[in-house]
Parts: structure tokens; C-alpha cells; sequence
């Protein structure tokens, strides 16, 4: 059995305590298979091995718990952390990919790397520790981004249960679609801007002359 299919055993033998454990450990930065135990979770739902509310309350604890875990491993470990991740390529580059959402998106930055540009997500919650982003902000946007992320995941993976793995591959590829929509869309409104602001900015000049 690989890791992913040990993982889902793990959740169905050992229910709740198993998957708060696993969502936990994946919102600290370990690599685990999360999306497809929220979906998994939300198929046990359809099949009666498991509680609505109660995968939806346990999940998004976990996260939340997990992302605060994250913050405060940036806020104390600081910028002896930082160095250590950039000693390697992809560390670094990570951590500049984060460095670069949060500046750009803010608050609503957060918000979207945890349902949406969820590999992100990990990186931002120690970016955000590291320069001592105000926590009862990170919280609030985190929580809510969290609950939204395992709702959705969980309701799509009890509406189509018998079809888990497949879901899961088509929305990691819809996840990345949906981002390039997104940036698209900042593009298109920046140029309507930009070309707005420049007409403007003609039209004065011919009047004061």
C-alpha cells in the first residue's frame, strides 16, 4: 500500500482523531495527501461511516490549528528559519513565491491560499509570523478561508463518492485553472485602468491648453 491508500485506511478504521491529526499536520507544511482525505471524508459521510458536522467541525479545527501552528513557528523562529529554508533552491523559491502573494493580496491573500492556492498556503502562514502580520487579522481570514475550503472538498466528496480519485485529480487541475482565471481577470481590470487613468490624463492636458 502507498501512502495515500494507507492514509485513507487509517481514516476509515480510526475515524476522527486520525483525520484532525492529518489535517493538523498538513496545514503545519508536511506533504500529505489532504484534499483527497477531505473528499475521502466527505464520501465515508455519503456511505454512513461518518457525521456531517462532525467531519466539518473536526476538519476545520484542524486546519485552523494547524495554520496558527505555522504562524507562530515563523513569529519565534524568525529569520534563523528563514535562512535555514533558503539554503536550498526550492525553499527559496517558495518562500519568495509567498513573500510576493502576501504582498500583493493582503489580507484577502490569506483568505485564498487556503481554499484556492492552497500549496501556498503553508508558506504564507510562517511569512506572515515573520513579519509580525497582525494575528487577529491572519486568524479571522485563515478561519474563514479554512471553513470554506473543507465545506467545499467535503461536500463534493459526499455528492460524488463513487468517484473520489478521479474528483480529485480534475480539481487540482481545475485549483490551477482557476487561479490563472483569477490573474487574468487583475490583468485585464490593471490595463482598464491604466488606458482610463492615461484618457483622462489627455483630456486635461488639451483642456488647460
Amino acid at each position: 500500500m502507498n501512502l495515500t491508500d494507507q492514509l485513507l485506511a487509517a481514516i476509515s478504521m480510526y475515524g476522527l482523531p486520525v483525520f484532525f491529526g492529518v489535517i493538523v499536520v498538513a496545514a503545519v507544511g508536511v506533504p500529505l495527501p489532504v484534499t483527497l482525505a477531505l473528499v475521502a471524508a466527505g464520501s465515508f459521510v455519503q456511505l454512513g461511516e461518518m457525521r456531517l458536522w462532525q467531519v466539518i467541525f473536526v476538519g476545520s479545527a484542524g486546519a485552523i490549528l494547524g495554520d496558527q501552528l505555522g504562524f507562530v513557528i515563523g513569529r519565534w523562529g524568525g529569520s534563523r528559519i528563514e535562512n535555514r529554508i533558503r539554503k536550498s533552491k526550492a525553499g527559496a523559491e517558495k518562500i519568495a513565491r509567498a513573500h510576493a502573494f502576501a504582498k500583493k493580496w493582503g489580507a484577502f491573500g490569506i483568505f485564498m491560499s487556503r481554499w484556492l492556492v492552497t500549496p501556498l498556503g503553508p508558506w504564507l502562514n510562517l511569512t506572515s509570523g515573520m513579519t509580525d502580520y497582525p494575528w487577529p487579522r491572519f486568524f479571522i481570514w485563515c478561519a474563514l478561508g479554512e471553513i470554506l475550503w473543507v465545506v467545499l472538498y467535503v461536500m463534493l466528496g459526499k455528492i460524488f463518492s463513487g468517484s473520489v480519485q478521479a474528483l480529485v485529480e480534475v480539481l487540482g487541475d481545475l485549483g490551477w485553472v482557476l487561479v490563472g482565471i483569477i490573474v487574468a481577470a487583475v490583468l485585464l481590470w490593471w490595463l482598464a485602468r491604466s488606458l482610463t487613468v492615461g484618457e483622462e490624463a489627455r483630456t486635461a492636458a488639451k483642456r488647460a491648453t
